[in-house]
């Protein structure tokens, strides 16, 4: 069990590293919710036997043998908030089983000892998670748990116990390590393994590991069926209508967005008008169908706040050339695409804007992510042009 100590420390240790240097600006917005999940499997008591009959020879009793009953089936029922893809905070209730001895003992004193073991309680756990594949991720865990522990014990031939049924309630820690495997979106499926540290109602102390198996079920998101995945839709008849006429691409100019506005927003840089009053002045002598504005963002902020400042950044440009240029507005379409298609390639632009990101590091980042950053103007015709 030391390995799975140290296996829990390493996962706890390399889960709050990776939660450190998560986003706190950009987490997505299916990475965060509520959740709820059941588990069940095979719970171990590790007795203490050496304590056992060191307590029955303090009282003049001498064993011959001691047989252990030291597992059973743990369960527990959890619910939980994920803030991230890292980091989430579970709470829950926990029952490990029934877990025994039977002490024989010598004379003068002959008989039998059994002493019965009944844990039940709450816990409340911080869980990081470390993902390994795009579905596959390993768990770590760490926290308290509140136990009630119920003894019972029964004597036979000259033994007696002063207290047959003593009950104990204390707080007291407990870690755990696994794995979870996302089989849809809102299903997911766990294998861990745990240890609880109780004190049971006779003084004595010890572990309890529970090996589990569970199902997570996430809200806030849709899962596809069986149904949906596989079948395909059935062929339904429409009228035909003529072709759209092809459109020829006249010009095409990309903005920086960093040159025509103001940082975060959708308001006009002084300094970025001039680019805009030559593509107007040049609208002027061109004969075209359709102006296609296009606003794009770069990753950084999150992708609603993404998806509206371009919007907000296409509709600017557009505004400005229907009064500058004269353009009618019905021949500019305008509109946002936010993050979904940059021009810098996946990874080129590492790092994440966190609390703990420094200035130097923030500029780089901002700095490398500047191509994404634009309105593309696109002037197109119809081939009888």
């Amino acid at each position: 069990m030391k390995s799975l100590a140290k296996t829990v420390l390493a996962l706890g240790l390399v889960g709050c590293a990776v939660v450190m240097n998560s986003p706190l600006v950009a987490v997505a917005e299916d990475d965060s919710g509520w959740y709820v999940g059941v588990s069940a499997g095979q719970s171990r008591a590790i007795i203490d036997e050496a304590r056992i009959t060191s307590n029955l020879l303090g009282g003049g009793v001498t064993t011959t043998s001691i047989v252990d009953d030291n597992r059973d089936i743990g369960y527990k029922i959890f619910g939980g908030y994920q803030y991230n893809e890292y980091l989430s905070l579970e709470s829950g209730y926990f029952d490990l089983g029934k877990f025994g001895y039977t002490a024989t003992t010598a004379t003068p004193n002959a008989g039998t000892l059994t002493g019965k073991l009944k844990l039940r309680g709450l816990n409340l756990d911080l869980v990081g998670a470390l993902p390994l594949t795009e579905k596959l991720s390993a768990l770590g865990r760490f926290g308290g748990t509140y136990t009630q522990t119920r003894d019972n014990f029964t004597t036979t031939g000259a033994l007696a116990v002063a207290d047959p049924n003593p009950t104990k309630r204390a707080w007291n820690y407990k870690f755990g390590a696994g794995l979870e495997y996302d089989i849809f979106k809102a299903f997911s499926v766990r294998l861990e393994a745990e240890r609880y540290r109780i004190n049971d109602a006779a003084g004595n102390r010890g572990d309890i590991d529970l090996i589990s198996g569970g199902l997570v079920y996430r809200f806030g998101t849709s899962t596809p069926t069986l149904r949906e995945e596989v079948s395909e839709p059935e062929p339904q008849r429409v009228a035909v209508a003529p072709p759209a006429p092809k459109l020829v691409t006249l010009k095409k100019v990309a903005f920086s967005a960093d040159a025509l506005f103001v940082y975060g927003s959708a308001t006009i840089n002084p300094a970025g008008k001039q680019d805009l009053d030559e593509l107007a002045e040049d609208l002027k002598h061109t004969n075209f169908n359709v102006i296609i504005v296009t606003g794009h963002a770069d990753r950084i902020g999150s992708d609603a706040f993404n998806m509206e400042l371009s919007r907000s950044r296409a509709d600017t440009v557009k505004a400005y050339l229907v009064d500058t240029a004269g353009v009618p507005a019905n021949k500019i379409e305008a509109t946002g695409v936010g993050e979904s298609d940059p021009v810098t390639k996946p990874g080129e632009c590492k790092g994440e804007l966190t609390k703990q990101t420094t200035k130097d590091t923030a500029m780089r980042l901002k700095a490398c992510l500047a191509p994404d950053r634009r309105v593309e103007v696109e002037v197109a015709a119809t081939e009888k042009w």
